[in-house]
């Protein structure tokens, strides 16, 4: 940072607001040693370079390391990779459980075969679905948590939730859906104690700004065999409402 001559700490959203000011680019390169970092951008104000901090708060998130040593002593023994995929102005909020190893490894939020039929359920394209601008996504557990020595998954661990969930449910303070799915999700956001079933089966005490939803797993292919209401009433109900939402926004 002493590479340029002057260094202004959250002048980017009051100068931008002025139009004064030009960003390039969402990294601060050195002039001495030509490497550049994330996190931040280069401006020029009045032919002076500056450096501009974007340290929003999927930034911080994303740099969290506060499990390392639970995920350490995972069967799995991974290191801490937060996949924090939300944006402020966001309209539809997605909360799930954790991110699986699939996920894990890719970066990208709901990128396997629940990812698929999650999109389905909600009536949503890839490209809509990951348009952070418009769509949340804000697991329980930013990282991957892990197997057990059964190769079982691991729960998302309370810690993540206690450290950032409120701050980030306060940053989304437009959203007009949230989509919540899974046992975790419906805990934290509607205080639920009974079973999915119970919770789910009771959408219509929530809809249209809140639905419950399961999980997408394929290992949910037999309770939704068992309970063809789902998809014969919540998910016509959701795909309504979450386009609604998406045109309004």
């Amino acid at each position: 940072m002493r590479d340029w001559p002057h260094y202004r700490q959250g002048f980017k959203a009051k100068l931008c607001q002025s139009g004064k000011l030009t960003v390039y680019g969402g990294v601060v390169f050195s002039r001495r040693t030509g490497t550049g970092r994330p996190g931040a951008g280069l401006a020029i104000l009045g032919g002076t370079p500056y450096l501009t901090v974007m340290d929003d708060l999927a930034s911080r998130i994303s740099r969290c390391r506060l499990c390392a040593d639970r995920f350490a002593a995972t069967a799995t023994a991974h290191r801490p990779r937060p996949v924090a995929w939300f944006a402020p102005g966001a309209r539809v909020l997605i909360a799930g459980q954790a991110p699986g190893a699939r996920v894990h490894a890719s970066g990208v939020p709901f990128d396997d075969a629940s990812g698929d039929r999650l999109r389905g359920w909600l009536g949503l394209e890839a490209e809509a679905f990951y348009d952070r601008s418009r769509v949340a996504i804000v697991p329980m557990a930013f990282c991957f948590p892990g197997y057990d020595a059964k190769g079982s998954d691991l729960p998302p661990p309370a810690i993540c939730r206690q450290t950032w969930h409120d701050a980030v449910m306060a940053d989304l303070s437009q959203v007009r859906l949230r989509v919540l799915v899974g046992a975790h999700a419906h805990r934290y956001h509607l205080g639920a104690r009974g079973s999915v079933t119970q919770t789910v089966a009771g959408w219509r005490d929530h809809a249209p700004g809140v639905f419950a939803l399961p999980h997408p797993s394929w290992r949910n292919t037999g309770w939704l065999k068992k309970n063809p209401w789902f998809e014969a009433q919540v998910l016509p109900a959701l795909r309504a409402q979450v386009a609604k939402v998406m045109q309004d926004g």
